[in-house]
């Protein structure tokens, strides 16, 4: 008999798993398969906090439970280490990237084997070793065969004090996070991967996958398909008269109001239809809108601005001149790089054209003769007005009319728009993984041959900017510098490196055979374990790494190296951990060494102040980011593991509040207690729980499997209550442990060997329940008068019609409201309610 040491036991059951090979993948064709991936983390330096754990620790429950349901089981764990904040210490310090990497990564192991989570460590993958990045340079390589790899220049955010490249993430309103110097935009070549030629499927196949709809329709959003008609209107006058914008519109039928277009500064027409007078004014303003990222000119409560160029077009369908804008709400990367402005039915050219004094014509009025308001523009469907031919019909007669007409004039055409772009795949960095190319002034572009893959980083000393805007790669001529695979003439590398989204687009599938020197997976194994089944992380990447993946999984498909048309079966997203600021009349904030609480007061340990509490989302910033090796220290990785699957529902943002953890704690101590105390001759006689059991094995079984970890830990601890205030049997003991050891599987193993269970408990069998011990004989009928609850009685479950009836009649709460009435008609719903009708 004796108290549980965390310390002792949680480092002796780990150690054994270790020696044991107990988390190593084993495939058994008889077997059903189950692959559960957690999204791989960037290693930073500051190591894992418990919003990390929170998503880990879900997986491994499952896993473990499917373990003991007799699935095959994947749960791999690697590292997505190429990065921004490795490159930009190592321009700080001098320290090689792959030695912050290292460190960072050993520290990361180090943490989730502390929590105890079941990886197969024989699995590992780092986006950063050459063996792995080697098939990441190979995939590229077919997409450059098929043509979905090409070069052309793009702008980029630069700073003119670093004479950097910068990351969006790099720059803040505006302005380079390093010096504070204003970013400019710089035109660079640029590597694209044409990802919009998928953009169909990428669409039609979400309907495959099981996601939660909020990320389905981020997908759907940023696919942004849209139906419309490409109109052209020619330039009237000037040095390009006759010359064609073309924009696209999903309101064709309001084609006669557009009273003016408006251009992207960037459009190659801006020069050519500016007149003199108006040319400094339009320089001033695209040297302004180059300063911007596009998310600042997209913005859509920004105030609008932008400048007359002094050159007009022709409006097709009415011949009407109308002005020539340029703004930077318009991109030229987006569309067309011009829009048709209407001002009376879109809000955003309302605001302009009020500003600017620019007319107004309401073409489109509501079923009820209803049109803009002052300030507002009328945006809805409705009846044509105003609007020649099709003056009268409703919206969308008038599209498809005002479609015919353009292409019978030869003006224009019904279309597919999508909001998605091709993705600008390289970066200037030296940090990330090089691309596969030569430049041959002779041969021009040549891909690197397969057989000489990995490209691999240089080892060099320095790692400042060239100065130019190209990578740091591109100063170390002895690297640079090469032979031309194709005539064997002297050549140079590509210098641009693939962005941090690369390594990440594929790993899912290395893991399935990471040390293949041959090819990135065998087939066979492929077709074993794809597609996953589980995949859990962060909301945050709910966009960009999710459509990215996809749509390099989809070319791996059309080209046979994959059997799935989507990659991920099943996403969940775990909730944000928030946690309590503390912070003191100044604004100082303090970490959770320095504070303590009394009677539910904050209060700083070294002065004693009292101190604001606030709830916020973790950040180091605020210095309110808890380290689980903290946790931990004090009460184990079974305590953590516990409190962060019991915080609340998997997928709702929840606090995290140190005082409530010593509940988790508590739990633990009772269940230890049961089974360290527990003598099997003097159990209780006969089996007084067995209707609490399988109740409970199929609550908790059905709740893990549905994520709904609180409510399966919930069930436990009312399992747990109903052993201490009606005894327990050996097999309540046993299924306990079972039910519990997913979650905490340290204290798990120390009970089932204690309980004089065989090997490990995640080799056990998960208890099996009896639906007929599920099913109460008696149950609660409620009682209604005149559809009002009014009392309710225990009875049997199979009671008759008539007996619930004359059992309801005769119940003292209920007397009282028929007093004084006639009882007109009684309602039996059997195993439900009795509902009396009397006046």
């Amino acid at each position: 008999m004796g108290t549980y040491d965390h310390v002792i036991n949680e480092k002796k059951w780990q150690e054994r798993w270790k020696q044991a090979e107990l988390h190593k993948t084993n495939f058994d064709s008889s077997k059903p398969k189950f692959y559960a991936l957690d999204m791989f983390p960037y290693p930073s330096g500051s190591g894992l906090h418990v919003g990390h754990c929170e998503g880990y620790t879900a997986t491994d429950v499952i896993t473990r439970l499917k373990r003991m349901q007799g699935w095959n089981v994947l749960h791999p764990m690697g590292w997505d280490a190429f990065g921004l904040p490795a490159e930009n210490y190592a321009i700080k310090t001098g320290i090689h990237p792959s030695v912050t990497t290292e460190n960072a990564v050993n520290n990361f192991k180090r943490q989730i084997n502390s929590v105890g989570f079941a990886y197969d460590w024989d699995r590992e993958i780092n986006t950063t070793d050459p063996t792995y990045y080697k098939w990441t340079q190979w995939i590229f390589l077919q997409l450059y065969k098929l043509g979905l790899a090409y070069e052309g220049v793009m702008p980029i955010n630069w700073c003119p004090s670093c004479k950097t490249g910068l990351a969006n993430e790099e720059v803040t309103s505006g302005k380079c996070e390093r010096c504070a110097t204003q970013v400019e935009r710089k035109d660079l070549r640029q590597w694209i991967l044409r990802i919009t030629k998928y953009a169909d499927r990428l669409l039609e196949d979400l309907s495959e996958v099981d996601w939660p709809e909020s990320t389905l329709m981020m997908q759907r959003n940023w696919i942004g398909r849209s139906e419309g008609a490409e109109v052209c209107f020619k330039v009237d006058g000037g040095d390009c008269a006759g010359e064609e914008i073309k924009v696209f519109t999903t309101r064709p039928d309001t084609l006669f109001g557009a009273t003016y277009l408006v251009l992207a500064p960037e459009h190659p027409l801006v020069a050519k239809v500016t007149i003199d007078s108006q040319k400094d004014a339009v320089e001033v303003y695209k040297i302004s809108a180059r300063r911007k990222s596009d998310l600042e000119r997209t913005e859509l409560s920004k105030d609008k601005t932008g400048v007359f160029t002094g050159g007009y077009a022709v409006n097709p369908v009415n011949n009407t001149k109308i002005p020539i804008w340029i703004a930077d709400y318009v991109l030229a990367g987006y569309g067309t790089g011009a829009i048709m402005a209407v001002p009376a039915h879109d809000q955003r050219d309302y605001e302009f054209a009020t500003k600017y004094s620019i007319p107004i014509i309401e073409v489109v009025q509501g079923a009820d003769g209803s049109i803009s308001q002052q300030g507002q523009a009328f945006t809805e469907e409705g009846i044509s007005i105003n609007s020649g031919f099709i003056s009268g019909l409703t919206t969308a007669d008038a599209k498809k009319k005002m479609n015919e007409f353009l292409e019978s004039e030869g003006i224009g055409k019904g279309t597919v728009s999508y909001r998605l772009r091709d993705w600008i795949f390289s970066r200037q960095r030296y940090w990330g993984e090089p691309i596969p190319i030569v430049h041959c002034k002779k041969c021009g572009t040549v891909p690197v041959p397969e057989n000489e893959l990995p490209v691999k980083l240089p080892e060099v000393d320095r790692y400042e900017p060239s100065g130019t805007g190209e990578s740091p790669l591109a100063g170390i001529t002895d690297w640079l510098n090469t032979t031309c695979p194709s005539c064997g003439g002297p050549a140079k590398r590509e210098t641009n490196t693939m962005p941090q989204w690369a390594g990440s687009c594929w790993y899912y599938l290395r893991y399935l055979d990471p040390k293949n020197s041959s090819e990135p997976w065998s087939k066979e194994i492929e077709k074993q374990w794809m597609n996953v089944d589980l995949y859990v992380g962060g909301a945050e990447h709910a966009v960009l790494h999710l459509l990215y993946s996809r749509f390099w999984h989809k070319v791996l498909y059309d080209l046979g190296y994959v059997s799935t048309k989507e990659p991920f079966k099943k996403l969940r997203h775990q909730g944000t951990v928030l946690a309590a600021t503390y912070k003191d009349e100044y604004g100082k904030y303090y970490e959770f060494a320095d504070i303590e609480f009394k009677n539910d007061t904050v209060i700083s340990r070294k002065t004693g102040e009292r101190l604001k509490s606030e709830i916020e989302k973790m950040a180091k910033s605020k210095l309110n980011g808890v380290n689980p090796d903290d946790v931990i220290a004090n009460y184990g990785a079974d305590v953590l593991r516990l409190y962060e699957l019991f915080m609340g529902e998997f997928e709702l943002p929840k606090p995290w509040d140190p005082r409530a953890i010593e509940g988790c704690n508590r739990f633990l101590k009772r269940i230890w207690r049961l089974v360290d105390e527990f003598d099997e001759l003097r159990q209780p006689s006969g089996d007084p729980l067995l209707k609490v059991r399988h109740k409970t094995i199929k609550k908790v079984t059905s709740d893990i499997e549905a994520m709904k970890f609180n409510t399966a830990i919930a069930a436990m601890m009312e399992y747990v209550n109903e052993m201490y205030s009606s005894g327990a049997v050996k097999e309540d003991l046993v299924t306990i442990v079972k039910l519990l050891g997913p979650c905490a599987p340290h204290i798990g193993d120390e009970m089932w060997e204690k309980l004089g269970g065989k090997g490990f408990l995640v080799q056990a069998q998960w208890p099996s329940w009896d639906e007929t011990h599920t099913v109460d004989s008696v149950i609660t009928i409620v009682v209604q008068i005149n559809g009002k609850l009014r009392g309710d009685f225990m009875a049997d479950r199979n009671a008759s019609r008539e007996d619930l009836e004359k059992i309801a009649l005769v119940q003292e709460k209920v007397k009282p409201f028929l007093e004084g009435k006639t009882v007109r008609k009684v309602v039996v719903v059997p195993g439900k309610l009795v509902n009396i009708v009397a006046n």
